[in-house]
């Protein structure tokens, strides 16, 4: 079935991390460390550990209900997109948001130099921030939210993006937009914070070579985007 097409390879990869996380916090004390706002750092973690997984199947259900079946045109119209568009904002903007509160909560849990953890902050934000000005220029923030999966005639014949960041990598959104997550653990010296990063940047390559892809695939080339 073509909607949950490699999803049972997304939940293997997915519990597969889960239980590295669950597996490391258990050998260190010090990822559960701290509090913030009356309660603990689990909590905080728990949360930044479930803002991923909820955009995440966000993502993969209103795409693939919307490519196969249309389902959210049907029933929202012109719109379907503007609001799947509010929905995928809030969640990616989530990410950050828990990483944030959970650094916060279990700051210092390990010790680094400050001028390197600020030159090392603004080494991941570079990239991240000519990334924003790349999808803005040459991508278009409209495609990076998945309008391709809402008008795939349209988008069947336009060409992969090489310019910008994009020079570097097709896949410059995940290789180097996720950096900006490490961010925090880093600045707050905190050691669940720079795990939750490390998931987020593992668990987004899940998505793509187990939805992304294969839609892709599907609009531009290579499997017929199926008619309903």
């Amino acid at each position: 079935m073509k909607l949950f097409k490699y999803q049972f390879w997304h939940l293997l990869c997915l519990g597969a991390l889960l239980w590295a996380v669950y597996v490391m916090a258990g050998m260190d004390p010090s990822l559960l460390q701290g509090e913030l706002l009356g309660f603990g750092t689990l909590f905080w973690l728990l949360l930044a550990l479930a803002s991923p997984i909820f955009h995440q199947v966000y993502v993969l259900v209103c795409w693939r209900f919307e490519l196969h079946h249309k389902s959210i045109s049907r029933a929202f119209g012109k719109n379907g997109f503007r609001l799947f568009k509010i929905g995928f904002a809030i969640l990616i903007l989530s990410r950050p948001v828990t990483i944030i509160l959970l650094a916060i909560s279990n700051a210092f849990t390990f010790t680094m130099n400050s001028i390197l953890s600020y030159g090392l902050s603004i080494l991941l934000l570079l990239p991240g921030l000519y990334l924003m000005y790349s999808v803005r220029k040459y991508f278009g923030f409209d495609r990076a939210f998945g309008i391709d999966h809402f008008d795939p005639e349209r988008y069947k014949g336009v060409p992969m993006v090489k310019q910008g960041i994009f020079k570097y990598s097709s896949n410059a959104m995940y290789v180097f937009g996720f950096f900006l997550l490490w961010v925090p653990g880093i600045l707050a010296q905190s050691k669940a914070a720079l795990l939750v990063a490390a998931f987020n940047h593992l668990y987004i390559w899940v998505h793509y070579y187990f939805t992304e892809e294969p839609d892709m695939r599907a609009i531009y080339g290579g499997d017929d985007v199926e008619k309903s």
